[in-house]
Order: structure tokens, then sequence, then C-alpha cells
């Protein structure tokens, strides 16, 4: 993406066996005037279009990009529901990388039902689903506040992400988020579930069928005055939400009042009784108030994930209704 990283992750790729790698050309020197993209950043809409369309082009299998600095990615593929390319979340990869991860350490000799050494680890507005496969692998976990700076410091880390395309695959290497190392495990598992005629989605129902369905989603609020920020925290701790998406708030924590597991940062949590998971925080880099959003479905066969992907679509959709409410927009 007109960034400084395309040289060493095509190398890096070629060595650990991708020698199919094609580039989007228009994008593959480094130019500091981004001219291709209005925003440089692959969660951006639009970003990823030329990369898309090359896929389609070579019929390619996935799509990696990253970022200019390179320390982060982001994946596509063809969703075999719709026949149409689509960009992954950054919770949907961070479980497929940890899945991979658990799956890699295995073969290597070392887990089975019993505490393994070694953590997982992610932010805590990244989903509950990466929590759900460690605990199944009999791995720790834990929960940090939103930046690598917190992450990589996880005492024993095998693994940890945050949703915003940041992973740290191989924390002996490279203790931050790192989008080159990241991408040689995005093409291992997509090379894996090929070898088993299998896409990367039907790999991430695997995981849904085992742990429940995790849907997310996100609201951001961008102000021109910064004391909109405080006025809008400000609302919900004194007139605080009964529910969301029509289930009951069950659980309210203030994360500014800090824990045992977290030290203090100004932002909200809530958890209804269907086990959603609402957080909403000022954002740390830019003038936006961040609402991160989290449903989640168990479903008992893969009949019913069509019927189970539509109804949590609709919880986030009715939850989202209800944050803008009360922040009063």
């Amino acid at each position: 993406m007109h960034g400084v990283g395309g040289e060493t992750a095509v190398a890096v790729l070629n060595a650990a066996g991708f020698a199919d790698v094609t580039l989007v050309s228009e994008q593959a020197e480094p130019d500091p005037d981004f001219p291709t993209v209005a925003f440089p950043n692959p969660e951006e809409p639009g970003a990823l279009d030329l990369a898309l369309e090359t896929a389609v082009g070579v019929d390619a299998d996935i799509v990696v990009a990253n970022d200019p600095d390179a320390d982060r990615a982001a994946v596509a593929a063809k969703d075999p529901d719709t026949g149409a390319w689509r960009m992954l979340r950054g919770d949907e990869v961070g479980a497929l990388l940890g899945a991979h991860i658990v799956a890699r350490l295995a073969a290597g000799g070392g887990t089975g039902g019993e505490t393994t050494a070694g953590v997982f680890a992610n932010s805590i507005v990244s989903s509950r689903l990466l929590a759900r496969i460690a605990a199944a692998a009999g791995y720790a976990h834990e929960e940090t506040l939103t930046g690598f700076k917190w992450i990589a410091r996880v005492p024993g880390l095998l693994y940890g992400y945050e949703e915003a395309l940041g992973y740290c695959v191989a924390p002996s290497l490279v203790r931050d988020k790192d989008g080159i190392s990241a991408a040689v495990l995005i093409a291992e598992f997509a090379a894996a579930a090929k070898a088993e005629g299998k896409t990367i989605f039907d790999t991430l129902d695997e995981l849904y069928l085992v742990h429940g369905l995790h849907a997310s989603d996100q609201l951001s609020i961008r102000v021109a005055d910064l004391g909109l920020l405080d006025a809008m925290m400000n609302r919900l701790r004194v007139s605080p939400p009964e529910s969301f998406g029509g289930s009951a708030v069950e659980t309210a924590t203030d994360l500014a009042l800090g824990s045992a597991q977290l030290p203090p940062t100004d932002g909200l949590l809530y958890l209804t009784r269907d086990g959603s998971r609402i957080i909403i925080r000022p954002s740390g880099t830019e003038p936006k108030l961040k609402c991160y959003l989290e449903v989640i479905r168990n479903v008992g066969s893969a009949a019913e994930l069509p019927e189970a992907r539509l109804e949590a679509r609709a919880a986030l959709d009715a939850v989202l209704v209800d944050v803008r409410e009360a922040l009063g927009l």
C-alpha cells in the first residue's frame, strides 16, 4: 500500500515456500503521497479495491495487505456463501491465527487437555473467541488494555492480537504487532485449509460450531470538540443504560476504576443477560468515541449457521440503536 514492507514481505513469503505471490503493481512501490487510496489503512473503505481487482484477475486464493509500515495485516478472500470477495474482520483473522498456532504447537508435541506453558492474549475490546480457543487447548489467556505496549508485556506470551489488524504471532522474534510474520502464518493457514478442500471461511465456521458464533461490529463517532468525548462518557455514567438490544445489562464496569487484571483506563464495559458485550471508550489516538460490540450465538450444527448469522446481525443492529440512544445521538 505504497509502503516500505513489500520487498521484505515477498522475500519472507518466498523463503517460507509461498512462491506464487502477485503484487498489486500500482501500490507496490513506496510513495509518501499514497496516490491510489484516500487513506493508507487497509481498514478504510476502498483501500483494498485495487488488491481485490488484482485477485479476481489472477484468480488468487487470498489477499494479504500490509499497511505502509507493515506492522498490520489485512486479509480478504472469496466468501463461498456469496461468491464475492470480502475483507475479514480483525477478530476473524485473530481467531484463525490463534487456532492455527494452537494446531502448530500441538503438531510440535506441545499440548493435550492439561494446562500448558505459555499464554494467549488479546486486548479487552477484541473478541472473546480467542479465550475460548485457548481454554479448550489448555492454555492460559489474558485480556489487556488496547495497544501492543500492553499485549507484548504479557509474561509467557505465545500469541497476541488486537482487532485493529495487529497480530504478534512470534513473540520470540518480534515482540510487537508485525504484519510480515503474520502474513506468513496467514498464508500457511489458508494453504492448510486449501489442502483439505476447504476455505478459510470453512475453518472459521468450524471454530463457531465448537465455541459459538462470535459476531462483532464497531461504531466510531468523530468529534470536532474533544469536550464532546467527556460529555458523552459523563452522560453514560450519570444515566447508565439498562439494556442493549432488548437484553438487560447484568454487569456494568467502569474501567476508569481499574481492577486486579487491568490498570485504569477511560472506558465503560457492559455485559447483558444474553452474553452481548458493549465497550465504549474515547480513542487514544484520534478525536473519536469508539464503541465495540460483540454478540455470541451457540450453534448446534452447520445447518444452523446461516440463521445464526442473520440473528447475530439483527442483534448487533439492535444494540447499535440502543448505543446511539444512550449517547444522545
